[in-house]
């Protein structure tokens, strides 16, 4: 895995975002709430997971300006009783939440995250990180797994695509 520069980290974050809201706006409501995926989710609730765990992105540049708890060991991000029990929490939370409130709580969080990558130097994008879910790399390789391919994946998940 290559760390992506800060602008091509941006097209990435600005693209994948952009194809999340055009794709699942297009959706019939209907369409959310079928269908049966990790944890027993309608798509309703793979959106609310996707909105939810968008607004953590920007924290990882933020733990990554912090000094490492031991001398190799990179900076982490841990999620109180583990990271699926995180995610039911926050699927939860969002359960009377419309289909265009979570569409508008993601475009909220990924502007956030965008603007928190511009303003970061090269060497923040490039520093050691592990994500909540484990993902280890460069906070660029990190975003672009996490805040790019896993959500495209979700995206894929909803639409059947």
């Amino acid at each position: 895995m290559s760390t992506p520069t800060r602008d091509a980290l941006l097209a990435d974050l600005r693209s994948s975002g952009d194809a999340v809201l055009q794709q699942l706006r297009a959706l019939p409501t209907a369409n959310f709430d079928r269908g049966c995926y990790e944890n027993g989710w309608t798509a309703r609730q793979v959106l609310a997971h996707v909105a939810a765990i968008e607004w953590s992105y920007p924290r990882l540049l933020e733990i990554a300006a912090t000094p490492a708890p031991s001398a190799g060991d990179p900076p982490t991000r841990t999620a109180q009783g583990g990271i699926d029990a995180y995610n039911a929490r926050q699927v939860e939370k969002r359960a009377e939440a419309s289909i265009a409130d979570l569409l508008a709580e993601f475009a909220r969080n990924r502007a956030a995250l965008v603007g928190a990558v511009q303003g970061a130097d090269e060497a923040r994008l490039a520093t050691p990180i592990r994500s909540a879910g484990g993902v280890t790399g460069t906070v660029a390789e990190v975003l672009r797994t996490v805040a790019v391919g896993h959500v495209l994946g979700h995206l894929r998940d909803i639409t059947g695509a």
